[in-house]
């Protein structure tokens, strides 16, 4: 058998995360969100919160104390936590949440942010041509699920920049 060292790599396939400015836009690789899928259950408690943080309706995010709770589907959300990779967030969730269901997917998906330093205009304009949504329904605190090419994505729209 081959010896074979395993490192570790950023989603993009650097050794840390990477950061791009185009123009007045900064594209910011993140690799310190954790994100644990939660589902209620039938027969189990009714879900209105989730380590504080209330349990948002459709295209809409919580947040609280570093927590961002957003919809994704009748009965489950997505919850995200920055800075928790090194622990065992879903079981802080699943701990939280008795009777629920709950999967850990912090490598099942890629973050990364947007900013800009010119206001929304830049980044409604990239919206507009990445994604089949009208960017005026992606206000500050919304959050929903859409395709970019063929890929399903959440865009989560913590602030006007």
């Amino acid at each position: 058998m081959p010896d074979v060292r395993l490192e570790p790599t950023t989603p993009l396939g650097a050794d840390r995360p990477r950061s791009e400015t185009f123009g007045s836009v900064t594209v910011v690789e993140r690799t310190d969100i954790a994100i644990a899928s939660l589902a209620s259950r039938r027969g189990a408690p009714e879900l209105t919160s989730i380590l504080g943080v209330p349990l948002p309706v459709p295209g809409a995010l919580s947040s609280q104390g570093g927590v961002i709770a957003i919809w994704a589907s009748l009965g489950q959300w997505l919850i995200i936590a920055e800075g928790r990779t090194d622990l065992d967030f879903a079981s802080e969730v699943k701990d939280a949440a008795p009777g629920s269901s709950v999967t850990d997917q912090t490598d099942g998906f890629v973050a990364v942010d947007l900013v800009s330093c010119d206001g929304a205009e830049p980044l409604q304009r990239i919206l507009e041509k990445l994604v089949n949504l009208d960017p005026a329904r992606l206000a500050p605190g919304c959050a929903t699920r859409t395709l970019l090419e063929q890929l399903s994505v959440f865009l989560i729209r913590h602030s006007e920049t």
